[in-house]
């Protein structure tokens, strides 16, 4: 079985964000670049079909050389090669077409992406890379077995899970729950040096559409002052005559 497991370059979500150029671009000066997580918990699955099943495991990111620490942290984990292609992603749409020719051009059977990523949250990328591919897609993944030529996956609904079977070549959005945080790898020493000599491979971006363009970004309002009490009788008064919740 070979697996392509897509990886969004994302910040850290302790990392300090700003914008410049009139808040029309994010500032990436002092911020930390991680794995996406929804595409950690991904990779993570892959590395599991890995060593019980002999499956070969790639990962591919579009984006510009800056990504390629957070690649090389992917290749230490245990993936066996890398693909980035050589282009700044600009939306969901034109990062989908990207990688829907990597696929082509690799002929995987599965396809691992994460539901959505941290950073827009757009959460539109697997379904259109499915539908592009015309293959099976089963999102909101949180679990995931395969024998020979079949899936099995439960995703999450409203009001519970559903369990699916469905034929291979496969796209899944994973989450968390495909595994637990508990299983996610950390890459040791060797898996640090080993990832050095790993194949990174840069192609060229396909003509694709750009669908949409970043006019500007706002920052949430400032949170408001906040008032202590020092007894219930003040703070029911406060919520009554003050706020008017009660």
């Amino acid at each position: 079985m070979k697996i392509l497991v897509c990886i969004s370059n994302v910040p850290d979500t302790t990392s300090k964000i700003n914008f410049t150029d009139g808040d029309t671009k994010f500032d990436t000066n002092g911020v930390q670049f991680v794995i996406n997580p929804n595409d950690e918990f991904g990779l993570t699955r892959a590395m599991w079909f890995k060593e019980k099943q002999g499956a070969t495991v790639h990962i591919a990111t579009v984006g510009e050389a800056t990504v390629e620490p957070t690649m090389r942290k992917a290749l230490a984990i245990g993936a066996d090669e890398g693909i980035r292609v050589n282009v700044a992603p600009t939306d969901g749409y034109f990062v989908a077409e990207q990688l829907a020719a990597v696929v082509k051009n690799g002929e995987y059977d599965l396809v691992i992406a994460g539901r959505e990523s941290i950073d827009y949250n757009g959460g539109m990328v697997p379904g259109i890379l499915a539908t592009m591919l015309g293959m099976n897609f089963v999102n909101t993944c949180i679990s995931l077995e395969i024998e020979g030529d079949t899936a099995t996956a439960i995703r999450e609904i409203d009001g519970g899970k559903e369990t699916v079977k469905t034929a291979l070549p496969l796209v899944i959005g994973g989450q968390k729950g495909l595994v637990e945080e508990s299983d996610l790898k950390i890459p040791n020493m060797r898996g640090i040096m080993m990832a050095r000599k790993k194949a990174l491979n840069v192609v060229e971006p396909v003509d694709a559409t750009k669908a949409t363009q970043d006019v500007s970004f706002d920052k949430p309002a400032a949170k408001g002052q906040v008032k202590l009490v020092d007894s219930v009788d003040e703070l029911v008064d406060l919520l009554h005559n003050e706020a008017k919740v009660i």
